[in-house]
Formats: C-alpha cells, structure tokens, sequence
C-alpha cells in the first residue's frame, strides 16, 4: 500500500477519500478532535477537484459545439484558444488526482445538457444556426477522446 505522504503526492482526490475514511474508522479514538467535520473538510477538498474538472469540461464542451455548428469565421480562433486552455487545466487537475480520470466520460455526459444550452444562448445571441448543437447531443455527444485530446470538429458547410 502506498504511503500516505506519497499518495498526497500522486493522487490527491483518492488521498482525501482514503483520509477522510481513516479518520471515521478512528472517531472512537480518545483524541480531541472534531472527527465528522474534519472528514467532512477532507472530502470537500476532493469534491471540489470534481466540481472543477466538470467546469473545464463544459467550457471545452460549449467551445466545441460552437465550433461544430458556427459558419463564422471570426470567432473560431478565439474558441479554439480557450478549448486549449481548458484541456491544459484539466491535464493539470488529471495529473494531481489521476483517479478523476475514470469519472470523466460519465461528468461529460452530464455536463452535456448545460453545455449545449450555453452554446445555444452564446450562438442565439448572434443570429447563429443552432440545430447542429441540438443534433450533436442527440447523436450522442462527445467521447474523452475528443474532449480531452487534440481533436477540433470540422468547418461547417
């Protein structure tokens, strides 16, 4: 079994989940020590890794559906920089808690929906074609694969 200090380091979603247990397992111990809150705070910190990879997934979700269905020639760049941006944090936040990646298919899929009506809104507000956004997600969507790799969909039209 992994040290914990090496667990810290290499994965730490699963080192927040494993402390947190350890300190309920350890609530009987006669130590003056607030053990629900404090396991509590340990498992926040995880969530929140959580809460930040499925931000960065729907921002490179909406760019990507944008892309997908605009005809518009200006903005592309701009939407492609912020997709890339947005898979550097990512790898950044896979890398500090790689056991995040096995949820990443299912918080795409989840965050779809959202950002798929944030593209619309962003699209709408210009007089863009929506329906390749409605269509995409009907057609089931992105994979990992394009979401986390260097994948960008082709040029409408």
């Amino acid at each position: 079994m992994t040290d914990n200090s090496d667990l810290y380091e290499a994965d730490f979603l699963l080192w927040t989940e494993r402390q947190a247990a350890a300190l309920r397992r350890a609530k009987g111990a006669n130590l003056p020590l607030d053990w629900d809150n404090l396991a509590e705070e340990i498992e926040s910190l995880g969530r929140s890794q959580r809460r930040e990879l499925s931000s960065q997934l729907r921002r490179v979700l909406r760019h990507l559906l944008k892309l997908q269905a605009s005809p518009a020639a200006e903005p592309r760049a701009g939407w492609g920089a912020t997709i890339r941006e947005a898979r550097k944090e990512i790898d950044n936040l896979l890398r500090d808690s790689p056991s995040l990646r096995r949820q990443v298919q299912s918080l795409i899929d989840d965050e779809a929906g959202l950002a798929a009506e944030l593209a619309v809104a962003d699209l709408s507000r210009y007089g863009e074609p929506v329906g390749a956004v409605r269509a995409r997600l009907s057609q089931g969507g992105f994979t990992a694969e394009q979401v986390l790799g260097d994948w960008f969909p082709d040029t409408p039209g």
